[in-house]
């Protein structure tokens, strides 16, 4: 995260930076998984050694609440195992498909057929 941001966040809510999952999983209530974007790397070795250093699987999941939720914006690169889609805690495809539902009724009601 930006400098910039990291500083405006402590006067409006509490935040901690981590650099493994771990330790926090266990109190997670939702979990949002994004890639590591290559193109914010200026040093292809960098990108290169954190690229799958964050990838979901059921195994990393087994310190998880059992009520959590993981959310995803797809599509995925890697960093969610296609072994946790079963999972029921894996909401990302219920996520796609609610999405989908928002955005036919923002075209309905665009277009004046709502």
């Amino acid at each position: 995260m930006p400098k910039e941001i990291i500083d405006e966040l402590p006067r409006t809510m509490a935040q901690a930076e981590h650099t493994t999952y771990e330790s926090v999983l266990p109190q997670t209530d939702v979990l949002y998984v994004t890639r590591v974007q290559k193109e914010r790397f200026t040093d292809e070795a960098e990108y290169e050694s954190v690229k799958g250093a964050y990838v979901i699987t059921p195994e990393t999941m087994k310190a998880a609440k059992e009520q959590m939720i993981v959310m995803h914006p797809l599509p995925r690169v890697g960093e969610i195992s296609m072994d946790f889609d079963s999972d029921p805690r894996a909401a990302y495809f219920r996520q796609m498909e609610y999405g989908l539902y928002v955005r036919m009724a923002l075209l309905a009601m665009v277009l004046g057929k709502a």
